[in-house]
């Protein structure tokens, strides 16, 4: 008698978990944390640094603010978030600095500006404010992932390109001549371009 329910929350859970890889990706479908995801993804490494530290930050405050949530007063829940987010990313920046200080150097402030990012603070008050603890941990690692992902497809795209590297290993040999201009700024808006128009173009002829 309890197996269609346990079926349906399943349905749901998993449902939650995958949305953000795919149908709802914070990067290439609702363009959320672009800062990020232009500054520091001039290596694979750094990328996937970054995605996961705001991924542990991200499922961490949801973890709190679903539990407690419901005791916050309403005029106060915007600062309470970001007091909450603001002290798990602490406790991460000061967690790579002591294990991977090279790769905390190279992320420098864009680590501390995990705090202001809108999708970690757009979670918050869209889903873990408003449901159970699982599925607020469940939506907030499959965000994370699609965050991950979509950085360590620009941060390995440039890198490739740029350097004739992928994560510090050279693949090209020396007589690569890189493309100097996607370690760069710019280079960043052209592989995020590239990318949404790929992205794009292959969820229109999956929909035909």
């Amino acid at each position: 008698m309890n197996a269609a329910p346990q079926q349906d929350q399943a349905s749901r859970a998993y449902a939650e978990f995958v949305k953000g890889v795919w149908r709802e990706n914070p990067v290439f479908v609702q363009v959320l944390g672009m800062c990020p995801s232009l500054a520091v993804t001039n290596s694979a490494i750094n990328a996937l640094a970054m995605g996961v530290a705001t991924t542990a930050v991200l499922a961490c405050s949801s973890l709190l603010i679903s539990l407690l949530g419901r005791f916050v007063p309403s005029q106060v829940r915007i600062s309470t978030y970001v007091i909450v987010i603001a002290t798990f990313v602490t406790v991460v920046d000061f967690t790579l600095q002591a294990l991977a200080p090279g790769v905390h150097k190279e992320l420098g402030a864009f680590l501390a500006l995990i705090v202001v990012n809108c999708l970690i603070l757009g979670r918050q008050e869209a889903f873990a404010s408003k449901n159970p603890a699982g599925l607020a941990v469940l939506d907030a690692l499959g965000m994370g992932l699609g965050f991950t992902l979509a950085l360590s497809c620009l941060g390995a795209g440039r890198e490739l390109l740029g350097n004739g590297s992928l994560f510090g290993l050279s693949l090209f040999g020396p007589h690569y001549e890189p493309w100097v201009v996607m370690v760069l700024p710019p280079g960043g808006f052209l592989m995020l371009g590239v990318l949404l128009l790929g992205f794009a173009w292959f969820k229109e002829r999956r929909a035909k």
